[in-house]
């Protein structure tokens, strides 16, 4: 019974595979189901980070199970990727897929990173030897071919200090880029700041965010060679809102901004409350 069961689940299998070679019709996976996450849980999943140099990635997004060529895949489609059993792959498993959204006309580095984009988490729904197909868990935005993917775990959402001390003034971060490496933000957006735990960041930790009016107009952050030590001395900062530490790495850390007087913007201060 168990080797006609194997065999039907392998044989479901090949023909979702290869059933785009005689028929029009797109074959979609099982009905997207809720992922029973709290709100704040898939927001901070969702939430982008930076990375100095192009991640190392063996899993990757190849296509669907459409007979027109797809780029882009969305809840209720079955996707394929490049692994399998052999490489380690088995049904159930939960994976993020991440992108990379480099500079345009540069590499990407310690200058000029790049933003990961959290385009969602999938299901492996079926298994072959060196490929898979999997189904969308939560879309955070379109998955797209050559995406990669790392094991899930849902975050933990940290909870602030209700009595922070004051923010330190001698020891300004900034405000880098958000999701899809946006430079303006308002109150509940992430966006990355460049620091974290080589900085004494910890997950909860609060930053009030300021803004220079006497600061000499110079060019985008991201536009200069060296980081942030070009930014010219800030002289007379005003308060115009608050953040919250979510996800922190040795260099830099993602935040949620708490509040905001105005629109945040690329280059803004950051004060660590400690």
């Amino acid at each position: 019974m168990g080797r006609y069961i194997g065999r039907s689940v392998y044989t479901l299998f090949t023909v979702a595979l290869l059933c785009t070679a005689t028929s029009a019709a797109p074959q979609t996976g099982p009905a997207p189901t809720p992922t029973h996450l709290d709100t704040d849980v898939v927001a901070l999943a969702c939430a982008p980070t930076l990375v100095f140099e192009r991640p190392l990635a063996s899993l990757l997004i190849t296509g669907g199970q459409d007979a027109s060529t797809r780029h882009g895949f969305h809840p209720g489609d079955l996707i394929t990727i490049n692994g399998g059993s052999d490489n380690g792959v088995e049904v159930g498993q939960e994976y993020y897929v991440r992108r990379v959204q480099a500079p345009r006309g540069t590499g990407i580095s310690r200058a000029t990173p790049a933003t990961l984009r959290t385009a969602g988490w999938v299901r492996v729904y079926a298994v072959d030897k060196t490929m898979s197909l999997v189904t969308v868990s939560h879309a955070c935005d379109t998955i797209d071919i050559g995406d990669y993917l790392e094991p899930f775990a849902a975050p933990d959402p940290p909870t602030p200090d209700p009595h922070p001390a004051k923010p330190q003034k001698d020891n300004y971060g900034h405000l880098l880029m958000g999701v899809d490496r946006r430079t303006m933000f308002a109150r509940n957006d992430f966006v990355t700041i460049d620091r974290g735990s080589d900085h004494g960041i910890t997950l909860g930790a609060r930053f009030m965010v300021y803004r220079d009016k006497r600061r000499t107009e110079t060019k985008q952050l991201f536009a200069i060679k060296e980081l942030p030590d070009e930014i010219v001395t800030p002289e007379f900062l005003f308060e115009i809102g608050e953040a919250v530490v979510v996800d922190v790495k040795p260099e830099v850390s993602t935040v949620q901004i708490m509040s905001a007087r105005s629109a945040l913007l690329l280059g803004d201060y950051v004060a660590l409350r400690k």
